[in-house]
């Protein structure tokens, strides 16, 4: 009865003080199972401790999430892949190992508009986040104007820290118009500052036709040669993607046209 009771009340106490929420949550569960001889006092503690681990990850999970800031939650396994039977889905389905995560190596993903990349990039982001990485996405326009507003209030060092600190960068649309010269050492040192770290770029230009958008050749041929050379270039071609995957959106025409 009442004894019982508070030790309860005590345990429940000290699960909270020890903020083990993955514990508190299961414990009625995992007493009736005790109860009825189902778990001996090892197995027990021990699976209440796999609640508290598997709560932890979650938890952990959900704030790479939402630090990555995609677009959409999208996965590899959600890419109709038959859509567009001219996609290289065995390379594409290649990149989910995260072979190239683990070798800090980078992917280049390019195409024209609709064919997926977006989609493909942030389902390979979801993938590392899963594999317990950090992962930021962004428009490669939206971080050129983030590292150009901290020259305005010497924030710049530590924009390029947070820019640089996640294993793996998605840069959407990249290579889209011709880069400033400022522009263009803002993102060579970001490039630089991320070496031996993960880059997935996507672009509807080929890496081949991204030189010309630096004013200076010599910064283009320094950082282009090492990023290309250190990238698994994937070639998106065929079918839109974009239309089957919203129906009722407009034809493949009207949506090139718009970008």
């Amino acid at each position: 009865g009442a004894a019982a009771v508070s030790a309860d009340d005590g345990l429940r106490g000290a699960l909270r003080a020890l903020k083990l929420s993955g514990m508190l949550d299961t414990l009625d569960a995992r007493l009736a199972q005790a109860r009825a001889g189902e778990l001996g006092h090892l197995d027990f503690l021990q699976v209440l401790c796999q609640d508290e681990v598997a709560r932890r990850d979650q938890a952990a999970f959900a704030r790479r999430l939402r630090r990555a800031h995609f677009e959409e939650q999208v996965t590899l396994e959600g890419f109709d892949f038959h859509a567009n039977p001219k996609l290289p889905a065995a390379q594409i389905r290649d990149l989910a190992a995260l072979r190239w995560l683990d070798a800090g190596e980078s992917v280049i993903l390019t195409g024209p508009v609709g064919v997926g990349k977006t989609f493909v990039a942030q389902a390979l982001g979801h993938q590392a986040i899963r594999h317990g990485a950090d992962v930021r996405f962004a428009k490669t326009s939206r971080v050129l104007a983030e590292l150009a507003g901290g020259h305005a209030d010497h924030s710049w060092a530590r924009r390029l820290r947070e820019l640089a600190r996640p294993a793996v960068l998605i840069l959407d649309d990249f290579g889209m118009r011709e880069l400033t010269a400022a522009q263009a050492d803002d993102l060579y040192e970001l490039i630089n500052e991320r070496a031996g770290r993960s880059l997935v770029l996507t672009s509807n230009r080929s890496p081949v036709d991204w030189y010309p958008l630096f004013p200076n050749p010599v910064v283009a041929e320094s950082l282009l040669d090492r990023l290309i050379n250190t990238s698994h270039h994937i070639h998106m071609n065929g079918a839109s993607y974009r239309p089957r995957k919203r129906p009722g959106r407009v034809p493949l025409a009207a949506e090139q046209e718009a970008g």
